[in-house]
């Protein structure tokens, strides 16, 4: 899922080539005219999806424009170098501006791209604003070793040197290019997601197509690009990493001296920092835009330091509804160290509902977050849920996130920021340091990525690196994190290592974490509380409740299908129990089937109190109701879902802790006969769980309120 969609899109024809744009446009609340910035393609290598982290900053104060450079993405694809010629793309550019209505624009362009926009502001000054040129290959220096006329020419008969080849691109190992060439782009550790992406639109292209392009660009360059930058009379801006193994940073020096330019060099990044370092680039260009095109200053307040009020803010993560009850408790007693406190949410669908209804103030800010929950429910697929890889998915999410998150404390002052499983948050936090403005506090309820058996050793090394450059953040920043909270207990967290040569998991929490004990949100239900909401359930004198219910996702709507079918069934091997089946907020409960003996319900705001009147529960493997049904001792089935390493790994070891609950899998589900017998087990077994404390939003709040 894309962080921000397109208003609209469309193509322009440009000598016989068709050539695909988007538009993205501005906000409605900022002052007209609002600036126009166009990202310009790059090497026809990677479509104009490498831009995706900084489309949505820039999109919230100013018009943008993209476009897929010919040869990738949704553009043609013309056989032929001819047809990729420098000119060829300096008339695109020239194409997509008419056909979008842009009188002017700021052009950013990457690479390769940065000769076409220099050529666009030289020849046609009046429709250039700035020119932002990231790591520019201009060759206004000398080309990196291994990629220059001599490799791409070679034949097999003098022996090949260098992947950067022709006959290994048509006749050999073309993946092993794409491999080779985006690790030197990415030489920064830990950058499996940016190779990775790099890769696949790599494959895209083909190489055919992409020689084609090599081929017009060794032929038929930029003419003078010493002269063309001498000539150029708009400001310039040149943003270039030091150790770029693609084009040396010399490049960049060299072309923000001939334009006069201004250049900001990313100290130990490669050659594509927009995409390696998105927060730190996505600042300068919003810096850039801002000072080509001022607005009228606005009036600013300042407010002296005694004078402030303590003000809190909660970021509740909304992938579910897990999080928010434990955080309104932690909430409530926060407010009892701090009764002025002010607090204020960030956070989306489903839990901003939730909060608005207990009478909490959910910030505006966050109606421009992106969708993290559609985003996890875009990525589910009949019970089956890779969660790491959805998070990793979800990077262009997670910078649009962290953006509004920054924009707003750079704007507002808060003592305090409690992160719930932010991941947006700490990671980039942890990368720029420099941003932390609060005291900042993390809470989560497991620790450590984990592969599944069935990745294999692919996953395996790829959760390790992601563990690995958290456990290298914290080594080096401690500061960042004035308070670390593992909900639960040592005994919670997995033994197991985050991988090849790393600590194990539960030692590294022991030594980086406090532990509050786990955080129910809620106090025991009196016989008469559990009488009342059995009623509520629909459940008779003489029968017994089964409730079934899924996270607050939309992830779960098969597993409910597949227990209603089961229903008539069980109810003929147990005809004593009633079902409560819960959808939850994001399903809605008339497409479901009806059974006898079963009532349905949506979202149910206190659906702890219908699980703690059950005599037995069917649910998915989401932590939080889980140990609700643990705090409360009833018997339980739980589904975890498929590759879904929380579920199946930290919150299955959690529970065998506890002595809770009896894992089932989902092909279980689908003999009704299985299904009666394990409700049947579950029902007459004794409920020996260990007991889980009530204090433990208490335990969390004291250590929050210590930093404000």
């Amino acid at each position: 899922m894309r962080a921000r969609e397109p208003d609209r899109s469309g193509v322009v024809e440009q000598c016989g080539v068709r050539v695909a744009y988007e538009v993205f446009d501005g906000p409605d609340d900022l002052p007209d005219p609002l600036p126009t910035v166009m990202f310009l393609p790059t090497w026809s290598i990677v479509p104009s999806r490498t831009w995706k982290a900084q489309v949505p900053s820039l999109a919230r104060r100013a018009r943008v424009v993209t476009f897929d450079g010919r040869g990738c993405g949704a553009s043609d694809r013309p056989v032929g170098a001819e047809a990729y010629a420098h000119d060829q793309f300096v008339a695109d550019v020239l194409a997509v501006l008419d056909a979008t209505d842009t009188d002017r624009a700021v052009l950013v362009a990457l690479s390769a791209g940065a000769a076409w926009a220099m050529q666009v502001a030289h020849d046609h000054p009046e429709r250039v604003l700035g020119v932002i040129a990231i790591a520019p290959a201009t060759n206004l220096v000398t080309s990196v070793t291994g990629r220059d006329h001599g490799s791409w020419y070679r034949t097999p008969a003098d022996g090949i040197d260098s992947p950067y080849n022709r006959h290994v691109w048509l006749e050999g190992d073309y993946d092993g290019f794409l491999r080779w060439f985006f690790g030197l782009m990415f030489c920064e550790p830990h950058s499996t997601k940016q190779i990775e992406d790099c890769v696949g639109w790599g494959q895209e292209i083909g190489p055919a197509r992409l020689a084609d392009t090599t081929q017009a660009r060794l032929s038929s360059g930029p003419p003078s690009p010493a002269d063309v930058a001498r000539g150029l009379k708009v400001p310039v801006l040149v943003i270039h990493g030091d150790e770029d193994r693609i084009r040396p940073h010399a490049e960049g020096v060299a072309l923000a001296e001939l334009t006069g330019g201004s250049l900001v060099t990313m100290v130990g990044s490669g050659h594509g920092p927009h995409a390696r370092d998105p927060v730190r680039v996505n600042q300068a260009l919003r810096e850039f835009v801002d000072h080509v095109t001022p607005r009228p200053a606005q009036p600013r307040r300042w407010v002296r330091a005694a004078r402030r009020s303590r003000r809190a803010l909660f970021l509740s993560s909304p992938i579910g509804l897990g999080h928010v009850r434990r955080d309104l408790a932690i909430a409530a007693e926060l407010r009892r160290h701090h009764s002025d406190l002010q607090l204020d949410w960030l956070t989306q669908e489903p839990v901003s509902a939730v909060l608005t209804a207990a009478g909490e103030r959910v910030h505006p800010a966050s109606a421009h977050l992106a969708a993290e929950s559609a985003h996890i429910e875009e990525e589910a697929d009949e019970h089956d849920l890779h969660v790491f890889q959805a998070i990793r998915r979800m990077d262009e999410i997670l910078v649009n996130n962290f953006t509004i998150f920054d924009d707003l404390v750079g704007e507002e002052h808060y003592d305090l920021v409690i992160a719930d499983e932010a991941w947006d948050v700490d990671h980039f936090l942890h990368e720029n340091p420099e941003l932390k403005r609060f005291a900042f506090a993390w809470l989560t309820d497991f620790v450590g990525w984990l592969p599944m058996p069935e990745g294999g050793p692919a996953e395996a090394a790829l959760t390790a690196d992601y563990n690995a450059e958290m456990v290298e953040q914290r080594a080096r920043y401690r500061r960042v994190r004035d308070r670390s909270i593992f909900v639960g207990n040592p005994q919670d967290v997995i033994e197991e290592p985050f991988g090849p040569g790393l600590p194990s998991i539960r030692a590294w929490t022991e030594a980086h974490f406090d532990f509050s004990g786990y955080v129910t949100g809620f106090a025991p239900l009196t016989q008469a509380d559990r009488a009342a909401a059995r009623r509520a359930a629909g459940c008779r004198s003489g029968e017994r409740l089964c409730v079934v219910c899924v996270g607050g996702s939309g992830v779960g709507e098969t597993m409910l299908r597949r227990v209603l079918d089961a229903v008539p069934t069980v109810r003929r091997a147990i005809p004593d129990l009633r079902f409560l089946v819960v959808t939850g907020p994001r399903i809605d409960p008339h497409t479901l089937p009806r059974r006898a003996g079963v009532t349905l319900r949506g979202y149910v705001p206190d659906l702890y109190r219908h699980l703690a009147a059950a005599d037995v529960a069917l649910v998915q493997g989401g932590l939080t109701t889980c140990m609700e049904l643990t705090a409360n001792r009833v018997p339980f089935l739980y589904c975890p879902l498929r590759h879904h390493f929380e579920q199946n790994l930290h919150v299955r070891h959690r529970l065998a802790v506890h002595r809770a609950g009896h894992c089932v899998e989902f092909d279980d589900l689908a003999d009704p006969g299985l299904l009666a017998k394990q409700l049947e087990t579950a029902l007459s077994a004794p409920v020996d769980y260990r007991p889980v404390e009530t204090d433990g939003a208490a335990r969390a709040a004291a250590m929050l309120a210590e930093l404000i």
